[in-house]
């Protein structure tokens, strides 16, 4: 979605952070257990810190031998007690980091709302707690500076969970609560802190939004790790550049120079296992975009200079592996498990997983691919930083969970993870998505949320990613692109052929990603790969969107500069998120339903026709949005339907493409909630068929005989 409009605010964004301060209540206490996550953990840090303190402790975590696999995520009970108990409590997760070139290496945990770890310079006058922080910041060699009294300093780093203390039923009359959080590994310690904060209701562009004024930090928890922070988590599977290539990647906390990376693999049913080396890539601060010195006057103004990626939002993002299972057999099931080789020969494992191998391209064999766009962060905790923003995340990721047995792959295309450059939260969605990324392919599309960002060659000027400019998107997720940075690429699935456009860089013609449409489209062996679908972010295409309305396009300006393509090869469908909603159109070119030619079995929905199928000459191309995967859903234009448009549904959920054999096509859109079809239409076609020339679609051709 643009960011133009209100709903798009990042809610981390909102916090008014220069007044925060450190105002520790010895009445107020907070816990949480267990302190160690992990299995057989027996030697403690070698670095103890207090909570506060953002160390190099954590690699001193247990003697190797010690470590174990699979060390991902686990469960953390938190109980507090808060004097004079108000809605302006809060519970909050954080993990410390530093922040180079801050006098201070540490970090103080949070703050309130969706709230924050800040460098701290200061003595925060809060009796023994305060003093602990002083001395932890000598004894782990974090300075001992003093500043302002009780002014939280320097850059602020985002907390990555949060909870309303009034959650717990006990803690508005009792004072004290119980909640529980789900942590991930993210490579650091946590600490869990309690504020308070005056509470305000402001309203930005139409958005009511709460606001958080003089936040005030009372109390901290002790110290929470997993037993080995480093270890390998969360892998993610991609089609290769080859249909028998699986590329396996994940993220851990070993650089190359502390561990090799492989993923040991094998068929099932055989014994021997094989290695697989991985390289390894990362990115800093300074890759990100714009500067991180930008005064913070607004709200809006997160989206300038950077912000919040290199500044409040940064995170370091460990070391992301990956690794290309090569020569695979067509639908043959694999077992494979990543790990790193320590110097010593220690091997350090993550969890073991499996996925099928792609059918060879033209294969006539049951295939089910799922698209959508623009899902986001979901919270299988309760915990709520992005409530309101994501709405329905969780629920789509639980659907696709529990229907993996029924389909083989995904495209996800664009807005993955709606971080806007509170980077923590790519590492919370690689999580959210590893039941589902770690078993099928997972393909990704580039979206404004993750490239869009000004003067850094784009096609878009705007700062809908906020300073990300796709560089946390195109190192956590692998694409056979010839270049990340240019995120178009084709991909082979059996009786598929999916060519993937970039909708954030030029698309028209003359412009390189146009060329490689061609390309894509025009070398499809439609007599054994016969559905052929063009899938991007923004819609390139068809769109009765309330604001594409407003606009008079009906569709992103200069998107259908495509047309000429989709109907000169004969393009199937073309699938788009962006749009926060699902509509389908009739096979359509030039604002034209073409179905009236092929004998669509049509009936009335709407002010307009819908067909539950097609058949005959490919007369033009069915496009869907499909921005329905969890993000706050969008209206369609008021009045009459446009006549190509023929279905709606303004529901959270998924496109669903089966392949039966070489003739037949059903596409479905999945409700997220209940698993059910609530749309869905059949296209049945030979090859004959494709090959019939309709409007625009063949070339002059000789009369001679």
């Amino acid at each position: 979605m643009e960011d133009a409009t209100p709903d798009n605010i990042q809610p981390l964004s909102t916090l008014k952070m220069q007044a925060a301060r450190v105002a520790m209540d010895s009445a107020a206490v907070i816990h949480a257990s267990p302190a160690v996550l992990g299995e057989n953990v027996s030697k403690a840090h070698a670095c103890d810190c207090y909570l506060y303190v953002v160390q190099s402790c954590a690699d001193a975590v247990t003697p190797r031998h010690e470590i174990k696999q699979g060390e991902d995520s686990a469960w953390v009970a938190v109980n507090f007690t808060a004097p004079a108990p108000s809605a302006g409590h809060w519970v909050a997760r954080s993990s410390p980091r530093p922040i180079s070139g801050t006098p201070a290496q540490s970090s103080l945990l949070l703050l309130p709302l969706r709230s924050s770890i800040l460098p701290l310079i200061s003595d925060s006058g809060g009796g023994e707690q305060s003093e602990r922080w002083r001395q932890c910041q000598c004894q782990c060699g974090c300075g001992c500076g003093r500043g302002r009294r009780g002014l939280l300093q320097g850059y602020q780093t985002a907390p990555i969970k949060y909870m309303f203390a009034n959650a717990s039923p006990s803690f508005m009359s009792s004072g004290s609560g119980n909640m529980s959080f789900l942590l991930i590994n993210q490579r650091s310690d946590y600490a869990f802190g309690c504020s308070l904060a005056a509470r305000t209701t402001k309203e930005l562009r139409g958005l009511i939004f709460d606001e958080f004024l003089q936040p005030k930090l009372i109390a901290v928890s002790n110290k929470i790790s997993f037993a080995n922070p480093k270890a390998p988590v969360f892998p993610r599977l991609a089609q290769g550049k080859e249909w028998n290539e699986m590329a396996v990647t994940w993220t851990s906390g070993y650089d190359i120079n502390e561990a090799y990376p492989f993923v040991e693999w094998r068929m099932k049913g055989e014994e021997n296992s094989k290695r697989t080396p991985a390289g390894t890539l990362t990115y800093t601060r300074r890759q990100l975009c714009g500067t991180a010195q930008t005064r913070f006057d607004s709200v809006l103004l997160n989206r300038i200079a950077g912000k919040p990626a290199n500044a409040e939002g940064y995170r370091d993002p460990g070391f992301i592996h990956t690794a290309f299972l090569k020569d695979l057999w067509p639908n043959r099931e694999y077992l494979y498990q990543i790990a790193h080789e320590l110097p010593d020969g220690t091997v350090v494992r993550g969890k073991s997983s499996s996925f099928r191998a792609s059918p060879f391209p033209g294969q006539d064999s049951l295939q089910r691919v799922v698209v959508f766009g623009d899902m986001g962060l979901g919270q299988s905790d309760g915990s709520n930083e992005l409530a309101g923003f994501q709405p329905g995340a969780q629920v789509t990721t639980d659907r696709l969970i529990k229907d993996l047995p029924n389909y083989d792959a995904v495209f996800h295309i664009g807005d993955l993870s709606y971080a806007n450059g509170f980077l923590a939260q790519w590492d919370q969605f690689t999580a959210q998505i590893e039941p589902i990324a770690s078993k099928v392919s997972y393909m990704v599309a580039s979206g404004n949320h993750e490239r869009t960002f000004q003067d850094t060659g784009g096609f878009y000027n705007g700062n809908d990613s906020r300073g990300e400019c796709g560089v946390p998107a195109e190192t956590y997720f692998y694409v056979p692109a010839e270049n990340r940075g240019k995120f178009w690429y084709a991909s082979d699935y059996g009786m598929f052929r999916f060519c993937v456009g970039d909708t954030e860089h030029d698309w028209r013609p003359g412009s390189e990603q146009h060329a490689f449409l061609e390309r894509c489209f025009a070398s499809a062996d439609r007599k054994h790969q016969p559905w052929l679908v063009f899938a991007a972010h923004r819609p390139l295409g068809y769109s009765s969107n309330d604001y594409y309305a407003q606009e008079g396009s009906f569709a992103e300006p200069m998107g259908r500069a495509l047309q000429g393509l989709w109907q000169k090869h004969r393009v199937d469908l073309a699938i788009y998120g962006h749009v926060h909603n699902y509509e389908r159109t009739c096979p359509v070119y030039e604002n034209t339903c073409m179905d009236d030619m092929d004998g669509g079995n049509k009936k009335k929905k709407g002010n307009s026709s819908s067909s539950s199928s097609y058949s005959g000459t490919t007369s033009g191309t069915i496009h869907i949005v499909a921005g329905t995967g969890g993000a706050k859903l969008r209206s369609y234009a008021a009045g009459a339907w446009p006549q190509w448009s023929v279905a709606r549904d303004e529901s959270f959920g998924y496109v669903k493409l089966t392949a039966s054999d070489h003739s037949t096509l059903r596409v479905e859109f999945i409700h997220s909630d209940d698993g059910a079809a609530h749309d869905a239409f059949t296209i049945s076609r030979d090859y004959k068929d494709v090959l019939a020339c309709t409007v625009d679609s063949c070339a002059p051709h000789t009369l001679a005989s």
